[in-house]
């Protein structure tokens, strides 16, 4: 959807983009840290696409109709700062005083939910770019739910980024660019700020590719825009390009614009100290005399400047009543998919959707990947904005729904291929799909999840990272959770991955111990909505009998007593996954000996605790000092739940290439050394 522009570009907008770059400077300055050279230079290129192509209402910035717009390169926050400032997003003065500082609106780096205006949280280089391509692929995914006939240009809107040589040199944008172009999103937008200069110097030092040539090769649309010979942005031709790449509909478009660095700047232009420096009061006085201001005012914004920005505000409300009005005729024309968007809006979730999810019978074991994956498509049944894929291995992560075609563009000569497919190929790219499903997640509307080994969690930890920083539903499925995956070896056996997840803030692990576990998690992680992470079973495990052991229902608490003992425990055994199991067995084996233990399954510590004290003391009693936990990995963690008598049954060194039953004999994960590990317990209780 092509934007009308508003009046010709005059005098004000020279000023504002002026009053830009010298507020850059004096942010940095104040602050007395920061990256000003990036905001000075990219000022006229912000200005024009907040002012002229972005679709956007600055006082109703979660707008469903509105374009999305990333910052990648995040260090350049003042770039969207001063942005969301002059366009009335409910930034002040004040705030660009306060720029780095304790408290304030405007953080070093643009964070999500922080900020009004702000769509995600970047400053990791990389990120930015490759959740953008999250978006894209969510954007058309939502249109095939609301508009597949494409009768309407209400669900048609632009994904746009700024991004700087160092996003393009970090790998995850690699990954995600190349998926991108296979995709042919034709709605991402990319603006490329080609200043030749990072921290080190000239970015020659080391980056020497012809980018544009590579993202050609990736099956973008290219356009070059050279600095003029002063070396400031040639805005009119950005402009022209912008336009072109506005109404580029069959593939992204990457703008490669030159630039000079903290322009205009007498003498730190195109230099490395621009990029994370403050420019010094010389400095910037010598700049400002140049924009032709005043050099004795600091944070100058003429309210005329303010005023002339502001109609965009009027502008933006057009777009929202124009879209508004025509929303209402398709809701009226389209109740079922409109009742559906409203529901996804409200973030509810239909009315006995749990029913969808399987219940497994105890008559042959099942590896928690293989339910996970029945569970899955159960759950697709019942919720239409459900969808997602693997890094290449989901026959083997069990994350293919059935039926749901290939998520592919309308142009693929692929099998089963469809826009609005439901299976997403995201190719052996684990770090650009946990980013994509984090800018999936950050759109809004949909539930995607994404799986790989769980050793390979380690190439896409940014992205896990990110998603637990900004509290977003991001959902990863790991699979081949420990040593018993068995004869593939240490290379792809996770020994420290589950600790180290565990480590990250405001992240959940879940590790299920059976099939019916794994249902109740799979249902606790849609409700809640929460960045999670699963680790699944490779190996089959028994189904337990409920009947015999209380109901897996335990799970949402994180972690419950899944078998006590006749009398008051003498120890407690807490296990989680596929080693719950062999704490069953060593629960039988202390109680031929006389020995009260108490088993509890733990498939998420982090959900337990979250937990009244009152239901974490009934689960482990804080009378019972003798304790055992048993989880085929590093034991770091442990030692809160087991305290100084309890004993950590783990694996401190790697793997081997061996069968699953031969490895957990080798290194101790049997009921017998359970058993031992106990009465050692205890007897270091009773000392």
């Amino acid at each position: 959807m092509s934007v009308t522009r508003s009046a010709a570009w005059n005098e004000l907008d020279d000023k504002a983009v002026a009053i830009s770059r010298a507020l850059a400077g004096d942010a940095v300055q104040k602050a007395g840290h920061g990256h000003p050279g990036t905001a000075m230079s990219l000022a006229p290129v912000a200005y024009t696409l907040f002012q002229r192509f972005l679709k956007h209402d600055p006082l109703h910035p979660h707008w469903l109709g509105r374009d999305r717009f990333v910052l990648s390169c995040g260090h350049s926050s003042l770039t969207l700062y001063i942005q969301l400032f002059l366009s009335g997003y409910g930034l002040t003065i004040d705030d660009l005083k306060a720029f780095r500082t304790d408290g304030s609106l405007t953080p070093a780096h643009p964070e999500y939910g922080h900020t009004n205006g702000v769509e995600i949280t970047t400053g990791p280089l990389g990120s930015g770019i490759a959740s953008a391509v999250g978006m894209a692929m969510a954007a058309r995914y939502e249109k095939g739910l609301f508009d597949p006939e494409s009768k309407t240009k209400l669900f048609d809107h632009n994904i746009w980024v700024i991004c700087s040589d160092g996003d393009l040199e970090e790998g995850v944008s690699a990954e995600a660019s190349s998926l991108a172009g296979t995709q042919a999103l034709g709605n991402l937008k990319v603006i490329y700020d080609d200043n030749r200069i990072s921290i080190e110097g000239d970015t020659h030092v080391a980056f020497t590719e012809d980018v544009s040539a590579r993202y050609r090769a990736y099956g973008w649309s290219v356009i070059e825009v050279s600095a003029k010979e002063n070396g400031d942005v040639d805005r009119d031709s950005l402009e022209e390009a912008m336009s072109k790449a506005e109404l580029a509909s069959d593939k992204p478009t990457l703008i490669r614009l030159h630039s000079v660095i903290a322009w205009p700047a007498p003498n730190a232009r195109g230099t490395a100290k621009s990029h994370g420096s403050a420019l010094g009061a010389e400095e910037i006085a010598a700049t400002k005399i140049a924009l032709g201001l005043n050099p004795e005012e600091f944070f100058a914004a003429p309210q005329e400047v303010i005023d002339h920005a502001r109609k965009v505000i009027s502008r933006g409300e057009a777009f929202r009543t124009s879209w508004e009005a025509d929303f209402e005729k398709w809701s009226a024309t389209n109740p079922d998919r409109a009742s559906l968007l409203n529901r996804l809006r409200n973030k509810e979730l239909p009315e006995g959707w749990e029913s969808s999810i399987p219940v497994f019978a105890t008559d042959k074991e099942v590896a928690t990947r293989t339910a996970s994956g029945k569970i899955i498509n159960g759950i697709a049944s019942a919720l239409p904005e459900f969808w997602g894929g693997s890094a290449d291995l989901a026959e083997s992560n069990n994350t293919m729904i059935e039926g749901g075609r290939s998520f592919l563009p309308s142009t693929s000569d692929m099998k089963d291929s469809d826009p609005y497919g439901r299976v997403i190929h995201f190719g052996i790219r684990e770090h650009a799909m946990g980013a994509i499903l984090n800018g999936i997640a950050l759109h809004g509307l949909t539930k995607s999840f994404g799986g790989t080994f769980l050793v390979f969690s380690d190439y896409m930890r940014g992205s896990v990272r990110l998603a637990a920083l900004m509290d977003i539903p991001s959902i990863f499925v790991w699979t081949h959770d420990s040593i018993g995956l068995g004869e593939d070896g240490p290379t792809h056996q996770p020994i420290e991955h589950i600790a180290t997840l565990r480590a990250i803030p405001n992240f959940s692990m879940v590790r299920p111990a059976d099939a019916n576990e794994t249902g109740i998690a799979w249902r606790e992680v849609i409700k809640r909505q929460k960045p999670v992470g699963f680790a699944l079973s490779r190996q089959n495990l028994p189904v337990l009998d409920r009947s015999k052991y209380t109901s897996a229902e335990g799970v949402a608490n994180g972690a419950y007593v899944l078998s006590d003992s006749s009398g008051k425990p003498d120890v407690i055994l807490i296990a989680t996954g596929s080693e719950v199991h062999v704490a069953l067995a060593a629960q039988e084996l202390l109680a031929a000996k006389g020995v009260h233990a108490r088993v509890v399954s733990a498939p998420c510590l982090e959900w337990f605790a979250e937990q009244s004290p009152e239901y974490r003391n009934s689960v482990l009693p804080s009378s019972v000092k003798a304790r055992v936990s048993i989880e085929a990995g590093i034991a770091l963690g442990w030692r809160e739940l087991i305290g100084d008598a309890g004993i950590a049954v783990s694996l401190e060194h790697f793997g081997a290439s061996a069968s699953a039953g031969v490895l957990f004999n080798k290194y101790g994960f049997t009921a017998e050394n359970v058993a031992n590990a106990a009465l050692h317990s205890i007897k270091k209780v009773g000392k």
